[in-house]
């Protein structure tokens, strides 16, 4: 074993406040206080916080850290910060470094730049941070972070991290009903799991610089098709390059001091397309880890002169970058509730589990379709590996051979060829690894987890765990109700099975989701399919989605209803965004460079003419690029009248609709024009570098 090997367990969290410094640091009864916080959500005592604060900056300043800062994770989908030193005055011109309890517990920001929906007016600016004592804090760049639940000054949540604590513990608590009727008692919490696989592109430093689409939208507004892509698929599971290698190498190294269990890396699909997985952990740690992930991918690639691109669809024509969110439920003794078990009554626990599950995506597909909307998404979603827009559950043969037994009341035959009645006795083993990973398929059973592929690469994970949890907490629920007042409890459950599977057969779907056939079949099933955002967001003000969320109190209908204003705020921003920066691009440097070029076409043809020199190719070109830079300067004069008479961006589902309807239609046909214009100019003339530049120059 080579020296670096041996070295990483010593600094694996070694910049992190974890439960082993707590147990170094604190006395015995802070320790205990803090664990019980933990576990039964006890508050701790100011003297506990006071203490834990007190050891909590001494170990951050021989750290060398100087601030700390309330990290939270407002409805940007980013993390936020607002540092302060450490320092305290002293008596005349001295100071001393400390912490609260108060000043651990809860912070003050300035909340009126934040989207909040109208949850609070813009003069009301105050806003409140509190301590998450779940999440350990960590030292960054000489700052203790904080990871903190951000509220308005009136108690709404402004933030994605409360939600999903709501969440956690509304599932906890039903999947411990369900358990207990299965006879386990060893069991105290259930906690959802969650390992989400991040995608990213790596392009060179000096060629983003020159792309102001890249540097102001995070994606290419237009790049005529490169004469190489990834039709050879050489690039997926190729040869880490050298620059790459350096690059993952310190990646790991930063993201293993704070804690983050990043396991795989490679080239994905693309050129210039990477994959990142991490080891699974508890959803709320896995939320933390992944903006933390986000945020070193960034800023490592930055000292190695590349730039790291988390746009859903940076690049055209080449598959897009998503988060798939491996999501299950694991108990504290350690079994996985999503696990086919090899006694009949596991099979029988596994099987109401994979029921309520199954349920839960049939009844709330929208709200799912709705928690992956946003316009990077809206780009990649439907193809090369992104599932499309319809909801649905991919099982496998086997599983679904299972299903069929149930539902229809028949004998089922495993892959050994034993026949078993299907009874609460007599469930057959159910083979882990029977199914392949279905690529098209939004929800994906692999054996002891779904597999949610729709999350975007710059997603915050948050929202969609936090409905997967409150689905599956309110269809647990109702099976704990049917079956805890049942006389005969196998005979409930076989008649509980039966029933559900057979009522919610549709949303099972194992075939190819990007056949032209499945989404005039999914019309026939009844399933929804709302193509992008626009379409989508209603689904946050259906009277069924807030009676889901309102009864669990994950969120109060108020607060909905501030969710779906802000996510068509975001949508016509961004819009507006990319059209203005087409717009400018255009204007100042695509239209002047095929001008230039024409007009030197146009001298070439005359000197040719001159000397009765055949010139029908310069003329064809010449009036080829005419046609083309005229329509292009028509287009753009319309895209531009039209953001001009654009309704104001906090009209709710009207502008979204125009900006998708008019701006972006207009957007989508200036781009395609430009690629035209790219694909017939000479490179000498062309202002900006090609995609054949930027997917290869790493």
């Amino acid at each position: 074993m080579d020296e670096p090997t041996k070295r990483i367990p010593e600094f694996f969290g070694c910049m992190v406040f974890n439960e082993d410094k707590m147990r170094q640091r604190l006395s015995a009864d802070a320790y205990e206080a803090w664990q019980q916080c933990m576990t039964h959500g006890t508050p701790l005592p100011r003297s506990i916080a006071d203490q834990i604060a007190a050891a909590m900056k001494d170990w951050a300043t021989e750290l060398g850290a100087t601030h700390y800062t309330h990290w939270f994770q407002p409805m940007t989908g980013v993390t936020a910060e607002k540092h302060d030193s450490f320092i305290t005055p002293s008596g005349n011109d001295s100071v001393i470094m400390e912490l609260s309890g108060k000043e651990l517990s809860r912070g003050e920001a300035d909340a009126s730049s934040f989207p909040s929906g109208g949850l609070r007016a813009t003069f009301e600016a105050r806003g409140y941070t509190a301590w998450d004592p779940t999440s350990y804090a960590f030292v960054k760049d000489k700052t203790l972070y904080i990871p903190t639940v951000f509220c308005s000054y009136s108690g709404q949540t402004l933030d994605k991290k409360t939600p999903l604590l709501r969440s956690i513990s509304r599932l906890d608590q039903q999947c411990l009903r369900i358990l207990r009727l299965f006879g386990n008692t060893e069991a105290h919490h259930v906690i959802p799991q969650v390992g989400p696989e991040q995608e990213y592109f790596l392009i060179d430093k000096s060629m983003y610089q020159r792309r102001e689409d890249l540097k102001l939208c995070g994606r290419t507004l237009f790049g005529a098709r490169p004469p190489k892509g990834q039709e050879l698929d050489d690039h997926y599971y190729g040869a880490i390059k050298p620059r790459v290698a350096k690059f993952m190498q310190e990646l790991d190294e930063e993201l293993w001091k704070l804690g983050v269990f990043a396991k795989t890396e490679h080239n994905e699909v693309a050129p210039a397309q990477h994959e990142l997985a991490p080891v699974y952990t508890d959803a709320n740690t896995a939320t933390d880890h992944n903006q933390l992930t986000m945020a070193l991918l960034k800023k490592v690639a930055d000292r190695h002169d590349l730039v790291c691109l988390l746009h859903e669809k940076p690049f055209a024509g080449v598959n897009g970058s998503g988060k798939h969110d491996n999501w299950s439920l694991a108990t504290d003794t350690g079994e996985n509730l999503l696990k086919p078990g090899k006694t009949p009554s596991q099979n029988a626990q596994f099987l109401l589990f994979l029921a309520a599950f199954i349920k839960g995506v049939d009844e709330y597909q929208d709200i799912l379709r709705c928690c992956v909307s946003y316009p990077g998404n809206d780009l990649r979603l439907g193809g090369s590996e992104a599932p499309p827009a319809v909801i649905s559950i991919f099982l496998g043969d086997e599983l679904t051979a299972v299903l069929d037994s149930i539902i229809q009341g028949t004998a089922y035959v495993d892959m050994t060829k034993k026949k078993l009645e299907i009874g609460v006795d007599t469930l057959p083993e159910i083979p882990q690894d029977t199914t392949d990973r279905n690529r098209t398929s939004p929800l994906a059973f692999t054996g002891n987890k779904f597999e949610f592929r729709m999350l975007g690469s710059s997603q915050s994970i948050a929202s969609p765990n936090t409905v997967l949890n409150t689905i599956m907490a309110d269809e647990l629920g109702q099976f704990a109700d049917i079956l805890e007042q049942a006389q005969d409890f196998k005979s409930a459950l076989q008649t509980l099975l039966h029933d559900t599977f057979k009522a919610h057969q549709r949303i099972i779907f194992n075939g190819n989701g990007y056949d032209d056939s499945w989404a005039e079949e999914a019309q026939r099933r009844g399933l929804s399919n709302h193509r992008d955002t626009v379409d989508s967001m209603p689904a946050y003000i259906d009277p069924k989605n807030i009676s889901l969320f309102t009864r669990h109190d994950v969120f109060s209908e108020v607060e909905m209803r501030a969710r779906y204003g802000i996510h068509l705020e975001n949508y016509c921003k961004i819009t507006a965004i990319e059209a203005n920066t087409l717009l400018s691009m255009i204007r100042r440097n695509i239209f002047p460079a095929v001008s230039r070029y024409t007009s030197d076409l146009a001298q070439a043809v005359q000197r040719k003419k001159a000397l009765y020199l055949d010139c029908s190719a310069e003329t064809d070109l010449l009036q080829q690029l005419t046609n083309l830079n005229n329509e292009l300067y028509t287009t753009a004069q319309s895209m531009a009248q039209a953001l001009e008479n654009a309704p104001a961006s906090e009209g709710g589902l009207a502008s979204a609709r125009y900006y998708r309807d008019v701006v972006y239609a207009l957007e989508y046909k200036a781009s395609h024009l430009v690629n035209e214009l790219e694909a017939n100019t000479s490179a000498e003339y062309w202002p900006y570098p090609t995609y054949a530049d930027i997917l290869f120059s790493v």
